[in-house]
């Protein structure tokens, strides 16, 4: 009585540890379904969108599913209606074992915005076994001196199916001598023969029973085991046990062959009938036998397999010792393996990603994944800590449950900068060691077109020799973007202004590669430099945008030819008759022969030779100044005309000439002074008017270059000056025209200044005559020049200045040619 109260108590108190397993369970769900096994394909265990509140309309476009990793190969969601519903067919006593609730955990995924949905399935079990006996027939040898009340215990029938459905009773057959009764131990119940009257040998030596396991299904299954019953001799003592239960703990990693226990039982009686043999009952569960082993002379229990206490966390050894008497007696104790859980487990971590792209204008806190983690040992075993192990710019996010976590961005991304992260995830356990694993995630950064192209410089400097090929390309302009695809594809376009004088209509530029080509052939004479801006567009959307300013400047070529400006006769052709007396002693200056040229630099520099002359030893040529004068006294043996033809050339690489004669008589002092007096009065008269708007033109220039030199000394008064201007006396100026070259030597720029001659001859770099050395200021705005002024000084000009001086000049020269 006492057996059975106890059993009792360990009976209802194991049901309530099933009952708060359910209800905590149901608690940390949002939904529960139950659903019987062995139901058809497509059944409808529940409908999910209903329950949680979703529009069947927008069911598509959440895309509503359940996650991978969770029990979803049984189930699946109908799309149409939102109907949670069986996949395939679903076994019970395959997915859980025992009689608890079968409980199966799926993850429901619902996206935009992202939700995960935890919904509890139970599987009820329905009565599609029916009772087993692991062996048909179970044998008795019952001495016949037996006292009556003795129990024998039957092997117990094996039902998968749980609750209602499992074993409920046991039946024996009609006869004489025994009675069936029940023991409840844990979860099962033991059938036990209980002899009711005693044995007689001689009247009956063996009994026949069938003994009939019936489950509580509607309609009930059953199962028989055939008992036979041999009656013996007497043997009056059974072997007993030291202890009735045995508790051993081990840790599930105990190697194969170590001995868990060893029981002890003890017989006084002699002989056969005191010997020994230990056995493990035939009831158990067919994995007992598997891993258990028993040493049948010494009761030595031995590890036959390895322990896993994720698969079980106990074990029940029922022992049997018996006697070699007639009959023979035994004796039973229960061996309570209890196994101790080690951290031999890594945890797994599972990933739901969205996707494996994310943009790079995301918002912080922009979730990319989800991430569940599971360890499938217990305790402090199965405490996991999760975080990212790499640099990036990432985190994770705990949720509402345990191991639970988003994957979220932590600050603003650029794909310019990394545009591919790998992020490991590691999950360790708090066990000892901890064992740890690591996940690999594979985020792609994608564009936005956050970059405007961008040129090498704000400021581009290009210098084209004039004289261009119409039609052909001059130079390109060149921008980068760092962004990526049609945000990276830049398209090039000139800014026009739309102007009469717009430059630019004589350019055009390939928008693919920057390629800028002139319509047109250039003149330096006529343009010296211009400025345009090229725009460079990316065809992201929107479209970013920047431009660059293009400064060209024209380079001379040597394309124009010396122009003759004295002597020039009346017809236009350079020719000129000069008639000096022959009184002149050796170095008069007979004339000078005055040339121009367009062109600047080399191309402009004039030198003068005598290509032609009667005498040599009469006449001599300054081949820098163009300056005619005598060598000698003249003879009365001198012919009395004499011709010079001169030749006057640029420095070009392809030097152009022009050729000028001047026709010299030689007169006897009085005639050549009458000539010159009748000359003078002829055009005395031809020249009145002409004199006469000379001086208008000569006054009111002068007016307009004095006006403009005070005002510059005014500006320069009011600020400090970068440098002193120097004015240097050329005693030898004769009103040729001024030139200036610039050259550099070292880290210093040099500017050449002062009358038409060759830079090879009279200066020379290094020789500072006539130089001036300028600071080297490319950046600056202003540029200092130092320009020859027609009354024979050096001033120091800005560029506005040198270009009146430049008009200034041209009018002198036409006024000397009129």
């Amino acid at each position: 009585m006492e057996i059975r109260s106890r059993s009792s108590d360990y009976s209802w108190r194991v049901f309530l540890l099933h009952l708060l397993l359910i209800v905590a369970k149901q608690a940390a769900a949002d939904l529960r379904y139950s659903v019987p096994e062995e139901v058809k394909e497509r059944t409808v265990v529940g409908n999910i969108a209903k329950d949680l509140g979703l529009e069947k309309a927008h069911l598509t476009d959440r895309r509503l599913r359940i996650a991978s990793g969770s029990e979803d190969t049984f189930f699946s969601v109908n799309m149409d209606n939102g109907a949670l519903q069986v996949r395939r067919k679903i076994d019970r006593e395959e997915l859980c074992h025992g009689g608890g609730a079968c409980l199966m955990e799926l993850k429901i995924i619902v996206e935009n915005p992202l939700e995960m949905h935890h919904v509890v399935v139970e599987i009820t079990d329905v009565n599609d076994h029916s009772p087993i006996y692991t062996k048909t027939e179970q044998h008795f040898q019952i001495a016949e001196h037996t006292s009556v009340g003795t129990r024998f215990q039957l092997q117990a029938a094996r039902d998968p199916d749980a609750g209602v459905n499992s074993i409920s009773s046991y039946k024996l057959s009609s006869n004489d001598y025994f009675d069936i009764d029940l023991s409840q131990r844990d979860e099962d119940k033991i059938p036990f023969l209980v002899l009711r009257k005693p044995l007689d040998r001689e009247q009956n030596d063996k009994l026949l029973l069938i003994v009939t396991a019936v489950d509580g299904g509607k309609p009930p299954r059953s199962g028989t085991l055939n008992v036979s019953v041999t009656v013996l001799d007497s043997n009056d003592n059974r072997p007993s046990f030291s202890q009735e239960v045995y508790q051993v703990e081990m840790f599930e990693n105990a190697s194969v062959g170590t001995i868990v226990t060893k029981v002890n039982a003890r017989d006084p009686d002699e002989g056969n009938n005191g010997e020994i043999e230990y056995s493990i009952a035939n009831t158990l569960a067919p994995k007992i036998y598997e891993i258990f082993g028993l040493e049948s002379l010494t009761g030595e229990i031995k590890l036959k397999a390895a322990l896993d206490f994720e698969e079980s966390e106990i074990f029940n050894i029922d022992i049997e010792a018996s006697d070699k008497g007639t009959p023979p007696l035994t004796g039973r104790c229960r061996v309570v393996v209890k196994i101790k859980d080690v951290n031999d487990n890594s945890p797994k971590i599972d990933v739901t990603s969205l996707s494996n792209t994310i943009s790079e204008d995301s918002k912080p806190g922009t979730v990319i994944s989800l991430i569940s983690v599971t360890d499938k040992d217990s305790g402090v075993n199965g405490k996991i800590i999760s975080h990212i192990l790499n640099n990036a710019p990432f985190e994770l996010k705990s949720s509402y449950k345990e191991n639970i976590y988003s994957l979220v961005t932590k600050e603003h991304l650029d794909r310019e900068k990394v545009s591919h992260y790998e992020i490991l995830i590691q999950a360790t356990d708090c066990g000892d060691p901890a064992l740890s694993t690591v996940k690999t995630l594979s985020i792609q950064i994608s564009d936005v077109n956050d970059n405007s192209p961008r040129f090498e410089k704000s400021e581009l400097q290009f210098y084209l020799s004039e004289n261009n090929a119409a039609g052909t390309s001059i130079f390109s302009v060149t921008a980068t973007d760092i962004d990526m695809n049609d945000n990276a594809a830049i398209s090039y376009n000139i800014v026009r202004e739309g102007s009469k004088n717009d430059v630019t209509a004589f350019l055009n530029i390939n928008s693919e590669n920057g390629q800028i080509s002139a319509l047109k052939s250039f003149d330096f004479e006529t343009l010296k430099t211009f400025q345009f801006q090229v725009v460079a567009s990316d065809s992201g959307t929107p479209s970013l945008s920047s431009n660059v300013t293009v400064n060209v400047f024209i380079l001379d070529q040597n394309d124009n030819a010396p122009v003759i400006l004295y002597p020039v006769s009346s017809n236009g052709s350079a020719e000129g008759v000069e008639e000096i007396p022959r009184n002149l002693n050796a170095g008069h200056l007979v004339t000078k022969v005055r040339a121009y040229d367009a062109d600047i630099g080399y191309n402009g520099w004039l030198l003068f030779s005598l290509q032609e002359v009667t005498d040599h030893s009469l006449f001599g040529l300054d081949r820098y100044t163009g300056q005619i004068r005598t060598l000698r006294s003249f003879t009365e043996t001198d012919e009395a005309e004499h011709k010079l033809v001169i030749l006057v050339k640029d420095n070009g690489n392809v030097s152009l000439s022009a050729t000028a004669t001047v026709i010299v008589k030689l007169v006897e002092p009085k005639e050549a002074f009458a000539a010159s007096d009748v000359k003078s009065a002829a055009k005395d008269d031809e020249d009145t008017n002409v004199t006469f708007y000379l001086m208008i033109t000569l006054g009111s220039v002068s007016v307009l270059f004095i006006i403009s030199i005070i005002v510059l000394i005014a500006m320069q008064c009011s600020k400090s000056p970068d440098y002193t201007s120097k004015y240097l006396q050329e005693t030898n100026y004769d009103g040729t025209l001024c030139h200036s070259i610039q050259y550099r030597s070292g880290d210093k720029r040099y500017m050449l200044v002062g009358p038409r001659m060759s830079i090879g001859s009279t200066i020379v770099p290094g020789s500072h005559a006539n130089t001036l050395v300028l600071p080297d200021r490319r950046r600056t705005s202003e540029e200092v020049r130092l320009c020859l002024c027609p009354f024979g000084q050096y001033c120091v000009y800005f560029s506005w200045m040198c270009g009146f001086s430049y008009i200034y000049q041209r009018v002198m020269i036409f006024l000397s040619w009129v």
